[in-house]
């Protein structure tokens, strides 16, 4: 019973991320303001960690499945990609080097 508890937990917030972004317009993915209102719920003790942290460990340990629709994406479409490599070779660069930087400060920030 506690896995699909913790489940419940992580959809809801993940709705509740989805809605709010469809209807405020935010321009942020709904299923980032599910992750944050998960992450603030966890920090405030709203949601204990026991409850979330089965389901949790068991969709990371299984999040490589989850990269095959975009690599048959990426195999489907593959004559548009090398059209545009360049450009998006170029972003993903720039958006790796900006996670890691961004990662970085707020663990920085985080441990003092």
């Amino acid at each position: 019973m506690e896995i699909y508890r913790g489940l419940a937990i992580i959809l809801g917030f993940l709705f509740s991320g989805q809605a709010i972004s469809k209807f405020t317009h935010i321009p942020v993915p709904g299923s980032v303001l599910g992750m944050i209102f998960l992450t603030l719920a966890l920090m405030t003790g709203v949601v204990k960690l026991e409850h979330v942290e089965e389901v949790g460990t068991f969709l990371i340990r299984n999040m490589s499945v989850m990269f095959i629709p975009p690599g048959v994406g990426v195999v489907v479409y593959w004559s548009l990609v090398k059209r545009d490599l360049l450009p998006i070779s170029v972003a993903l660069v720039v958006s790796f080097v900006l996670t890691v930087v961004l990662t970085a400060k707020v663990v920085e920030l985080i441990r003092r």
